[in-house]
């Protein structure tokens, strides 16, 4: 039906990444974006010259322009319960991923990654352990982690390897989607103002796997309850990683170092003391890339090296200066409790917090309940504040203080912490209404503290 158009509806980065690939493959595409005032002439120029076989549409649509669509590419920032997609089943349109569409155009191996937290960081390790394997050229590293699969997919051969960060939003809508290697690292509550139920969260997140078979692999959090459970009804061959037990077969952390069994003695993968990352979350996201690695092939000497080398990624416990004694850390992607959560625990030492945001409609009780007296105070900005600050009434904290912006928190926290003490920026919540992301959240505090 070639003759048809595709929709693409959201005309921010994935939107654009899924026009562009189908634009290449002479495919006639409608970008559509439910903002009035899009700035249709600038958005022409990111994605081709000429804006032959290209309609911009701001607004609405009509009927008229959805006769004429074979399917829709569905940016994940669309809800699938949206009136839009309720129309595009109606009339029995097909309704697509960005990585839907990415993986009908990709070849290689593909291992995607998915779970609340920790996907950024293993997906980065994963990535950095292929490419040091089989080099840049074979390698590629997409997805939520801020390159859109479909600006690689055409670039990708049969000998490459691609490593995929996945949203639960982006897997919504996938249909043939299929990694060889798939990992789960945990399920903890988030998102729940679109997924509605944890039932459904964690339904979404586990169809990562929906279409692997016997052959492929699916890695998964042995302490995680759900996903314990989970692999137990998986055809696929399944890897467990765990953080508070020896396993017979997977990975596991014992004696302050991470080990690999499989099929006889254990081998030493490394010692935590000679890793950059720290904390309990990184030990698991470090023994999840090493079972993804190992799955896809990889030697398992490049894995030990490059978990040895590799260092934090950007805005997830990311220590960012010492000033006066006060060390500074910036863990804006922790942007839901569990995340928050395993921020606190990374701290080793009295600690100013920097919460609150946007309110994904979830409950703080864990986060707060994990300060263990070592939060010394607590400053609260955004639209949760008086949220957490109730809840945080009901355990018997009351060393919080309200803030108007991320200025007047640095500049709060740096007159309250004392010389060996901490500043953390973990803020539980997404940075929506105050900050148009997470990476701009972190850049602005690092950028704060330098200038202190």
């Amino acid at each position: 039906m070639a003759e048809k158009s595709v929709l693409v509806a959201g005309a921010g980065i994935s939107g654009q990444g899924a026009a562009r690939l189908l634009h290449q493959v002479g495919r006639d595409v409608i970008l559509y974006d439910g903002n009035e005032n899009l700035d249709k002439e600038a958005l022409k120029e990111r994605l081709w010259t000429d804006g032959r076989g290209l309609r911009i549409l701001g607004g609405s649509l009509d009927m008229e322009e959805l006769a004429q669509v074979e399917y829709c590419v569905l940016s994940p920032g669309i809800p699938v319960d949206s009136p839009l997609v309720e129309k595009l089943k109606e009339m029995g349109i097909p309704v697509w991923s960005e990585i839907e569409l990415a993986y009908h155009y990709s070849r290689g191996k593909l291992a995607g990654i998915t779970g609340t937290n920790g996907k950024t960081t293993t997906t980065a390790l994963v990535g950095q352990i292929v490419k040091n394997w089989i080099g840049e050229e074979r390698s590629f590293v997409v997805g939520n982690i801020g390159i859109p699969y479909t600006s690689v997919a055409l670039d990708t051969r049969e000998d490459s390897i691609t490593v995929a960060e996945i949203s639960s939003f982006q897997l919504e809508t996938v249909i043939r989607f299929h990694p060889q290697v798939s990992a789960v690292l945990n399920i903890t509550p988030d998102h729940l103002n679109r997924h509605h139920t944890m039932e459904n969260y964690a339904a979404v997140k586990e169809s990562i796997t929906r279409n692997q078979t016997a052959e492929d692999t699916c890695i998964l959090n042995y302490e995680d309850e759900e996903l314990r459970r989970f692999g137990e009804t998986l055809k696929t061959r399944v890897v467990y990683f765990s953080s508070s037990r020896e396993l017979e077969e997977g990975l596991y952390l014992k004696d302050g170092a991470v080990w690999y069994r499989s099929g006889g003695q254990p081998e030493l993968i490394g010692r935590t003391e000679e890793f950059h990352l720290v904390g309990a979350c990184n030990y698991e996201n470090i023994m999840a890339a090493a079972g993804i690695a190992l799955s896809l092939g990889a030697p398992i000497d490049a894995v030990k090296r490059t978990i040895r080398e590799f260092r934090a990624v950007e805005h997830r416990i990311e220590f960012t200066a010492e000033k006066n004694g006060v060390k500074y850390y910036n863990d804006s992607k922790g942007t839901n409790v569990d995340a928050a959560v395993q921020g606190v625990k990374a701290m080793t030492s009295s600690t100013v917090l920097i919460g609150g945001g946007y309110d994904k409609g979830v409950e703080f009780d864990d986060w707060i309940r994990s300060f263990d007296g070592k939060i010394k105070k607590l400053l609260l900005m955004g639209q949760t504040r008086e949220k957490i600050a109730a809840c945080a009434e009901k355990y018997g904290f009351s060393d919080y203080e309200f803030v108007e912006s991320m200025e007047e928190a640095v500049e709060r926290a740096s007159q309250l912490a004392l010389p060996g003490e901490a500043v953390l920026l973990s803020p539980a919540c997404a940075s929506w209404g105050m900050f148009e992301n997470y990476e701009q959240r972190g850049r602005i505090f690092k950028e704060l503290v330098h200038k202190l």
